[in-house]
């Protein structure tokens, strides 16, 4: 790549050997992500990856994309990189877990106005700790300089995930029955969702220094760093509760909050009766509920509440399920059954 520089893409706003710096500096981040499956080095023309069908019958891709939303407006005014990357892959595998599917490997995509090496790299820092936590590869990537279309000092972030899954083992929601139990598990904040609402409540794009004191409502801690705490990935422990329980069905909550995505896990003819007083509801909810004056049920369709993700499983293998996700390191409880009906959740 040394004989690589365009005076004439540069003078464009377009800076070709930043691309090349960026790569570099991103590599010993990429080096921590390599599991069985990867075959090269990152930096060709496409990412591959070698499929261990060991044990597997009829084996099922699993894909899913997504991005960060304008959660990226937090990074960009905190100017901190290093953790937006974490939300990316998370957004992408806890997606793909709810089908039973092993995470394999995941690509990301940045759009900047402007290259900066140093920048790029810490982001997929962030994008590497995620595929490290998830047990994915990071295979590939692209990086794309879009002068004059954003800002120099903007950028967003997106990615893709595939995974795989034995067709016999995708979770099969048409076994759910009345009586199993929804537990909760608890997330690690806001997650990557609707910011759109956090920015306007908290006046962010014109008071951003608001964001920097130290709020009692939060334990102290500011609301810059609550809203930037990373997605958290679920899919180690997940994984290890597929292998013990017979789960009937996972929901990721994410946009639309309770009520868009539960019943997405959730054959016709049932529902969700969730217990909201057993919803261990995070202070940072509170506070974007009381200062935006914002309604309970626009809360609950709009945000997790502190569930980043919901597990039905059958009454008589409640604890076992409890026991394995809490020695994974997670914070599970029950929240509700499932009970007749159409109404998708019902709250009681």
């Amino acid at each position: 790549m040394n004989n690589s520089r365009s005076e004439s893409y540069a003078a464009a706003g377009v800076d070709i050997t930043a691309g090349y710096k960026a790569v570099e500096l991103m590599k010993k981040h990429i080096a921590r992500t390599k599991n069985e499956g990867c075959l090269d080095d990152v930096g060709g023309f496409g990412g591959c990856f070698g499929l261990n069908m060991a044990g597997i019958e009829e084996p099922v891709l699993v894909s899913g994309t997504d991005g960060c939303g304008t959660k990226v407006k937090m990074a960009i005014l905190m100017d901190k990189h290093d953790t937006i990357g974490i939300d990316a892959v998370a957004m992408c595998v806890n997606d793909i877990i709810c089908c039973g599917a092993k995470p394999l490997f995941f690509l990301d995509y940045i759009a900047c106005g402007k290259n900066i090496p140093e920048k790029i790299a810490a982001i997929v820092g962030g994008v590497a700790e995620g595929c490290v936590q998830s047990g994915a590869a990071l295979i590939g990537g692209e990086t794309a300089e879009h002068p004059k279309m954003m800002p120099e000092e903007e950028y967003d972030l997106a990615g893709f995930a595939v995974g795989i899954v034995d067709k016999k083992n995708i979770l099969d929601s048409t076994k759910m029955a009345e009586g199993d139990v929804v537990i909760a598990l608890a997330s690690s904040g806001v997650h990557s969702n609707g910011f759109s609402l956090c920015r306007k409540v908290f006046d962010i794009d014109n008071n951003p220094d608001s964001l920097y004191a130290p709020c009692a409502d939060l334990g102290g801690k500011t609301i810059a760093e609550t809203l930037l705490t990373p997605t958290k990935i679920y899919v180690k422990s997940v994984l290890a509760l597929l292998e013990q329980v017979d789960v009937k069905g996972i929901s990721h909550i994410t946009g639309g909050g309770f009520y868009e995505n539960i019943p997405r896990s959730i054959p016709k003819g049932l529902s969700a009766k969730i217990t909201k007083s057993a919803v261990k509801v995070l202070p940072i909810f509170d506070l974007i509920a009381k200062t935006g004056n914002i309604p309970e049920r626009d809360m609950f369709n709009t945000y997790n509440m502190g569930v980043g993700m919901s597990i039905v499983v059958p009454a008589d293998q409640v604890e076992k399920a409890l026991k394995i996700l809490t020695d994974c390191g997670e914070e599970a409880y029950v929240i509700g059954e499932i009970i007749k009906g159409d109404e998708g959740v019902v709250f009681c």
